[in-house]
């Protein structure tokens, strides 16, 4: 099956069924209950479950190995390879099961904000709430560039169509398979939505800095002025908290794109958390699910259709789809200019790291591609202490290409347009987990604050011994004892031996990186060994 005839396969799946093509979301929200796909929530919601995949299945993403990429994908774990005939195979099993449903559902949309980098995508869908679920998180065209519209990708989902390993080349039952040649997303065996979600970014972060966009895992929002910010940070480190200040805009809340032009989002919408979600703590999402939100895997109140966000009896990893717009104090469209701050944040549970800390170039990029935070018991199945955690570029399952080349993207836009960069540790102080505290949320805002409004930029800083890192000896609003670890600990023995611990899972975790430069291995790591 050549290119061709895959884009063929394509159309005759389309014009073999009833195919509704960019359904409001009254009529997706009215075919989610005909079809008993969902239930409507009290704030109007469709809240769907996603039977025993609560959440991506990263050892069943393949990309295929063609050709025009082979030089190109950072092979591995992440990316593994599948070869081209067992792709056809199986793509072609999946549209001769999708040709005999009644319905389908397409979504025809974009991912970029920035229309000079947008890409067309299309999402075939065999369940509505997935197609409700693609209409909220990407963004919509309107009514002329629909007309016009011309997907340079498409995502080809069908969720109970399993695959048998043994013959279809597959390791389970579940398949996420990416053909670059192709431009053709496979997604089969599991109803989790957000690997539809994710597989866009994935391709992103592979056509984006081939333009010389650096893509990247994030929250952003703007001041009043025009200041840009960016949030790095994995889950648990407070990312989303953190970006929704009700001072600033926000510009998207987990992918964006770095340009020439500035930051812009990639999404139309946000894919939330809402495990143990309040109205207090957190406004913004409370109140942005409403009308045509997508709950996933949420418990409800039998009688009253109430969501129970402390509810985890199906997943601890329960989610909120909605649009942007259903926040309040956001940029329209989702683009704005140069950052002139970025804060990495990371939860050390070793209660080692500053609170804060002003980052080099350098050490920018080390601590971008050491990606670090700590795992908390509980989190995962067997983890009974808290665990060193790195994820590449805060996004290591989603990157198709070298690190390296991520990494020198930042340096090089960090320089150019003179961006400070700070490691915030919204972790462990005073000992670690189980003998110190979780630093106060309020000191993690002050300091956040005193970064984006230019505090930092002259203030007096203390070298911290172990990883070089720049400490203000002072920041408005938090105790000075506080800002320097070893200060915080009554057993000043047992901070060494955990800080120089640390170092060496840092120094460990940075020894599979073959493509990076001395220089940021010699200035931005640890500085004990």
């Amino acid at each position: 099956m050549t290119t061709v005839d895959v884009r063929n396969e394509l159309a005759e799946l389309l014009n073999s069924t009833s195919v509704q093509v960019n359904l409001s979301v009254p009529s997706l929200v009215e075919k989610v209950l005909q079809r008993n796909e969902g239930v409507l929530t009290s704030t109007g919601a469709v809240r769907a479950t996603t039977g025993k995949y609560t959440g991506r299945s990263p050892e069943d993403k393949f990309i295929v190995a063609e050709p025009s990429i082979m030089d190109d994908i950072n092979w591995g774990s992440v990316n593994q390879p599948i070869d081209e005939e067992t792709f056809e195979k199986l793509y072609a099993k999946v549209v001769n099961y999708l040709k005999e449903k009644n319905e389908l559902f397409v979504f025809k949309g974009f991912a970029g904000a920035d229309e000079n980098y947008r890409l067309p995508i299309q999402v075939v869908n065999e369940f509505a709430w997935h197609n409700l679920f693609a209409h909220q998180l990407f963004l919509r065209p309107s009514s002329e560039e629909l007309a016009s519209h011309d997907a340079q990708f498409t995502i080809v989902s069908a969720p109970n169509f399993k695959a048998d390993p043994a013959i279809d080349g597959t390791k389970s039952e579940a398949f996420i398979i990416v053909s670059f040649e192709k431009r053709i997303i496979l997604i089969g065996g599991t109803e989790y939505a957000g690997e539809m979600k994710k597989s866009i970014f994935s391709i992103m972060n592979y056509f984006l800095p081939k333009r010389g966009v650096l893509s990247m895992h994030c929250s952003a929002n703007v001041g009043n002025e025009g200041d840009v910010a960016l949030f790095f940070g994995l889950s648990g480190t407070g990312k989303t908290t953190l970006s929704a200040d009700p001072n600033r805009r926000l510009i998207g809340d987990d992918e964006h794109g770095w340009s020439q032009n500035g930051v812009f989002n990639i999404e139309g919408g946000c894919y939330a958390k809402c495990v143990n979600l309040t109205e207090e703590k957190e406004p913004q999402i409370y109140n942005a699910i409403k009308f045509g939100s997508v709950l996933e895997n949420v418990v409800l109140d039998e009688n009253t259709r109430v969501a129970d966000y402390d509810d985890i009896s199906l997943t601890e990893n329960t989610r909120a789809a909605y649009p942007i717009t259903a926040i309040d104090n956001i940029m329209v469209p989702s683009l704005a200019g140069q950052p002139s701050n970025i804060i990495f944040l990371t939860a050390d549970a070793s209660g080692v790291l500053p609170p804060i800390s002003k980052l080099s170039k350098e050490q920018a990029m080390y601590h971008f591609m050491s990606g670090y935070t700590s795992k908390l018991a509980g989190t995962e199945r067997g983890i009974t202490s808290p665990k060193a955690t790195f994820s590449t570029c805060f996004g290591s399952p989603f990157l198709p290409l070298d690190p390296s080349v991520y990494a020198e993207m930042l340096g090089e836009k960090i320089v150019a347009h003179n961006a400070n960069v700070y490691l915030v540790n919204t972790g462990w102080t005073g000992g670690e987990y189980g003998v110190g505290s979780r630093m106060k949320l309020a000191y993690t805002r002050a300091m956040i604050q005193a970064a984006l409004n230019g505090e930092l930029d002259t203030v007096e800083t203390i070298k911290e011994p172990i990883f070089g890192l720049e400490i203000p000896a002072h920041v408005t609003g938090v105790p000075d004892e506080v800002l320097v670890p070893s200060n915080t600990w009554e057993d000043k023995s047992a901070y060494d031996t955990k800080a120089h611990e640390l170092a060496a899972a840092f120094n460990n975790n940075f020894k599979k990186f073959e493509n990076v430069s001395e220089e940021i291995v010699r200035l931005g790591g640890p500085v004990v060994q």
